[in-house]
């Protein structure tokens, strides 16, 4: 699951226009690494919502800001595994 989510977030961020050249699992999405700004990370965070059928409360896109790629998809996971057990 998690290389599923991996790929549908780098795709999603080349739809948003980022390179995703030099981002891997240890990249932080926010200004130090990706460097998605507060709008970006909240369009990434509905593209997830939508594709996977989890939800974010709205003050988490802050929080993505300081997660690497791989720890996103790794909240993901198991926000979608939370979703299909109830």
């Amino acid at each position: 699951m998690t290389s599923e989510i991996r790929q549908f977030l780098f795709e999603s961020l080349t739809v948003m226009k980022y390179s995703t050249a030099d981002i891997d699992d240890d990249t932080v999405l926010g200004p130090a690494g990706a460097d998605l700004e507060s709008l970006a990370l909240a369009e990434l965070s509905m593209r997830v919502e939508d594709q996977f059928g989890v939800r974010f409360d709205e003050d988490e896109a802050e929080r993505f800001a300081a997660m690497t790629v791989g720890e996103f998809c790794a909240e993901v996971a198991l926000r979608v595994q939370t979703t299909s057990a109830t």
